[in-house]
């Protein structure tokens, strides 16, 4: 189980990991060893997440996501197989995470009598200070 929250785990059978090589340094020995980790996730057929969470998560994950809605996580920052995986999990719980949050919705207002008030003097100084820039008419 992979926990995001309180009320919140994804079941390892929903997790698919493949080991890959790594591109990077590491000498002769990163030729013969996949220590980089490709975490897949099929969001849209999980049956932990409600519809508003997948729908924010595969907006959310962006270019990581497929047509299929699998998210995609590659994990090839460390030298080490483990590290590499617990990289690409904890990668995964901070995107789920950031999906659970519902976004704010934005109460319109309009300005204040003062905030018109202040907006238009300081539009006429500013028309004032232009127009004594300007040539005197010869009329």
């Amino acid at each position: 189980m992979l926990h995001i929250s309180a009320g919140l785990a994804i079941p390892e059978k929903e997790l698919q990991e493949t080991f890959i090589r790594a591109a990077g340094p590491g000498g002769q020995h990163v030729n013969k060893t996949s220590t980089a980790v490709q975490l897949r996730f099929n969001a849209q057929a999980s049956a932990a997440l409600s519809d508003p969470v997948r729908q924010r998560l595969l907006a959310l994950a962006g270019n990581r996501a497929t047509a299929r809605g699998e998210i995609v996580i590659e994990a090839s920052r460390f030298r080490s197989r483990e590290l590499n995986r617990n990289d690409a999990r904890h990668r995964l719980k901070l995107l789920v995470r950031e999906a659970c949050k519902k976004p704010l919705i934005r109460k319109p207002t309009r300005p204040t009598r003062t905030a018109k008030e202040k907006r238009l003097t300081q539009k006429r100084l500013q028309a004032l200070k232009k127009s004594a820039r300007r040539k005197p008419d010869p009329d």
